[in-house]
């Protein structure tokens, strides 16, 4: 992890397109602003961890299902 210090106002760049400024400091809460083209996904952390889990949950196949739909194509033959 890379650690820098930065004052209000101040900014990080990251490959030449997202800027990283920040905006406010007030006791232990920092506002920051980010400026990045509109194709790069931007989340908070404890959002971006809930979308990860969902879509996993999606991805897997239910078993219980995946046997019923067969126990029913074997019916129907």
């Amino acid at each position: 992890m890379l650690v820098l210090t930065r004052k209000k106002g101040e900014s990080i760049i990251i490959q030449d397109h997202i800027e990283v400024t920040i905006l406010s400091v007030d006791g232990d809460t920092v506002k920051v602003g980010i400026s990045a083209p509109k194709h790069v996904d931007i989340f908070r952390q404890e959002i971006y961890l809930s979308i990860k889990e969902t879509n996993k949950e999606s991805a897997s196949t239910a078993p219980v299902k995946l046997n019923a739909l067969l126990e029913h194509y074997r019916e129907q033959k």
